[in-house]
C-alpha cells in the first residue's frame, strides 16, 4: 500500500503521478478514484498528463484512450491494456494497492 496524497489535494477531474517503478497515475473522475500504470502501452507517454473525461483518459501523445475501470484501450493506436490498481482512502489519505505484474487490481 502506497500513500499518494490527501483526498482534498486531488480535485475532481485531476490526476497525480506516483513515482514508483513503473510509475502509477491516480485519477479523480467525478469523485471516483482510479489508479493505472502511468505509461501508455502504445508509446512511452505519461497518462497522468492526458485528458480525463468520465472514466476515460486520453494519451497526450497519439490520442489512445484507456478505460480507468479496466485498463483496456478503447481505441487505436493502443492495443494492450494498462495495469489497474485498487485505491482506498484512509483518514483522508489516498492509498494505492499495487497489482501483481500480470494481474489487475490487487
Amino acid at each position: 500500500m502506497i500513500p499518494v496524497c490527501r483526498l482534498d489535494d486531488l480535485p475532481a477531474g485531476e490526476s497525480v503521478r506516483v513515482d514508483t517503478m513503473p510509475p502509477i497515475a491516480v485519477f479523480n473522475a467525478d469523485g471516483e478514484l482510479y489508479a493505472i500504470d502511468d505509461t501508455c502501452t502504445h508509446q512511452d507517454a505519461s497518462l497522468s498528463e492526458g485528458w480525463l473525461e468520465n472514466c476515460l483518459v486520453e494519451c497526450p501523445l497519439h490520442a489512445a484512450s484507456f478505460d480507468l475501470r479496466t485498463g483496456l484501450p478503447t481505441c487505436l493506436p493502443a492495443r494492450r491494456a494498462v495495469r489497474t490498481h485498487r485505491v482506498t482512502v484512509d483518514d483522508g489519505v489516498i492509498h494505492v494497492h499495487v497489482a501483481a505484474k500480470e494481474g489487475t487490481a490487487a
